[in-house]
């Protein structure tokens, strides 16, 4: 229908052209039409805007809503990351596991779904025997919106609490760090977390590698002597009553540590069972006055130096007096003593007058030079560091000359014996396996001569001195007995020892240190004849003797006159009396 719409002229709000008394059509055209369209365009743009907002809003809205009624699982992973964290494999020298991570699941729950939580917490305790009910009842009642129940789950229990059939319980896959060998690596592996965190051992020390690496990480350690290592500790341990020990295998060419072995020890699949004395790594963190494996270093020192020679005497007529201290010998000789004889008999006066000559400064650099002043750099974080005295005063060098008075970890004393065997050369100590071919990077410590003439004097202790229960027939073993009492409250407890053996093979041409140390071994009710040479010795020998078929070493004629040429050290003929112990 038409409406007419009369305008009088005097309306100011007449359009110009419109026409008074013509028609007026309701739909608009031309310009009002384009104007009219683009305000439709711009309320429909406008409107899917709002809704588009909206529905972020309700999304929202429901995403929160999911997680206060426990549907966590999504913001849980966000919050502790990647449920299941990549970490390498360890092998052995050879490419044996040692250790390794399998997929197991976890057991969580979303309480405010978990209908009748008493009674549930009843069910799960009873194939989750680890966790009582009252503390199953406490998670299930938490206001949180996710709750651990157990870790690590067995497919036994998985299985077990899935026929239970309870709502709001679920799994996550995680990684479960094993250790295929069990406890004959211990020390040297650790052990890691429930999240797959180094913890201690190897595990900690390169925590970073295991995590970002995909290859194996191969270590040095031979499983094999690894094995015969810690097989012949426990049994000194046994035989003597000892509180414990400790033994290193040690490459003295490359620094790479074969064998390691701390005991009592541990099972690194369940570290948690394990007492703090079982955890203790006595190889690495223990801090021990070694008493006459120090002989080695002051011997080399004077050597080396040139204060002293083979033909060098001392006065070991009787004992000796300093500043109130009496030094004295175990087994004295009661005459004059050259170098030889000294370090054969283990006399801790020669030693002392030797240190004496020598010097404070001079001991002190060439102590430095081995490594044995410091903490040494080693892949596992339970390093100990040493002992040292301060002021080191000159009654200090006298006793430091025949290990007292100064404390150092059996690391240190066989990375530092290892130069003073194969040359002269420092190798660093390290658990991981060099690659085939590769030199490693060692510093001269002292000249070939010096290692020359000290290598003489080790095989002269195991062939006519203190260490001749260390001798394996055939493989030209040299080395150096060391007992020491133990310092207790600001003194030293006469009766409780710490005894050792560091023995060298072959010794004509080294490639193997081996080290064994027992704490505080008894002969019968008593400890005060429980030197290293009739503890520790015995074992080395034995490990030698097992050892070098595995690693390729084949007995010799020990008294082929090349031999004897190479290992002959001339001694007096009064030196023909020797010492018992």
């Amino acid at each position: 229908m038409n409406h007419r719409l009369n305008l009088g002229h005097d309306n100011p709000c007449r359009p110009r052209h419109f026409r008074p008394g013509r028609a007026v059509n309701a739909s608009p055209e031309g310009p009002a039409k384009a104007a009219l369209e683009l305000s439709h365009t711009r309320l429909l743009v406008a409107g899917a805007l709002f809704l588009l907002a909206f529905a972020v809003i309700a999304g929202r809205l429901i995403e929160v809503a999911g997680f206060k009624s426990g549907d966590l699982r999504t913001a849980h992973l966000r919050q502790r990351g990647p449920s299941h964290v990549t970490r390498a494999d360890i092998v052995d020298r050879n490419g044996v596991l040692l250790a390794t991570t399998l997929d197991t699941s976890s057991l969580f729950a979303v309480p405010k779904q978990v209908p009748s939580k008493g009674i549930a917490a009843v069910q799960l305790a009873s194939v989750l025997p680890e966790t009582s009910a009252n503390e199953l009842y406490a998670r299930l009642s938490s206001d949180k919106g996710f709750v651990w129940l157990a870790r690590q789950l067995s497919p036994q229990q998985k299985m077990a609490v899935i026929q239970l059939g309870i709502p709001g319980l679920e799994f996550q896959t995680e990684g479960k760090r094993v250790y295929p060998k069990g406890s004959l690596a211990a020390h040297v592996l650790g052990f890691a977390g429930l999240d797959n965190t180094g913890l201690a051992g190897i595990e900690r020390g390169i925590d970073g590698s295991l995590k970002n690496g995909d290859a194996p990480v191969q270590l040095s350690i031979d499983v094999r002597l690894q094995y015969i290592l810690k097989s012949e500790l426990a049994r000194q341990i046994a035989d003597f009553k000892a509180l414990g020990g400790t033994g290193i295998i040690m490459d003295v060419r490359s620094g790479e540590v074969l064998a390691l072995v701390s005991l009592p020890d541990f099972d690194p699949n369940n570290p948690g069972s394990a007492k703090p004395e079982d955890l203790f790594d006595r190889a690495t963190l223990g801090i021990y006055e070694v008493g006459s494996l120090f002989k080695i270093f002051t011997t080399a020192m004077a050597l080396d130096d040139g204060v002293s020679t083979f033909a060098s005497r001392y006065d070991a007529t009787k004992p000796l007096e300093v500043a109130g201290y009496t030094i004295h010998d175990d087994d004295p000789q009661k005459r004059w003593l050259t170098l030889p004889e000294i370090f054969m008999y283990s006399s801790n006066i020669g030693e002392a007058r030797m240190a004496a000559d020598a010097g404070t400064d001079r001991q002190r650099d060439f102590l430095d030079r081995l490594g044995l002043l410091r903490q040494p750099g080693f892949e596992l974080p339970e390093v100990g560091s040493p002992l040292v005295p301060h002021p080191w005063r000159p009654i200090n060098t006298l006793t430091i000359a025949f290990g007292h008075g100064i404390s150092v970890s059996p690391l240190q004393v066989a990375s530092a014996a290892s130069a003073v065997a194969n040359g002269g050369i420092l190798y660093p100590a390290t658990l991981l396996k060099r690659p085939d071919g590769s030199a490693p990077q060692g510093r001269r410590v002292m000249s070939a001569a010096t290692s020359l003439e000290m290598r003489k004097l080790l095989r002269l202790v195991v062939e006519q001195g203190t260490g001749k229960l260390a001798n394996a027939p055939g493989y030209l073993v040299g080395g150096k007995t060391g007992t020491a009492e133990k310092v207790e409250n600001g003194g030293y407890a006469r009766h409780a020892l710490v005894s050792s053996f560091l023995g060298v093979f072959p010794i004509n041409d080294p490639r193997y240190l081996v080290l064994a140390l027992l704490d505080e071994p008894h002969i019968g009710a008593k400890a005060g004849g429980a030197t290293g040479g009739l503890t520790a010795a015995p074992a080395v020998r034995r490990i030698v003797e097992r050892m070098a078929p595995l690693v390729g070493i084949q007995p010799v004629d020990e008294n082929s006159p090349e031999i004897r040429r190479s290992l002959v050290v001339g001694l007096p003929p009064q030196g023909r009396t020797l010492a018992a112990n």
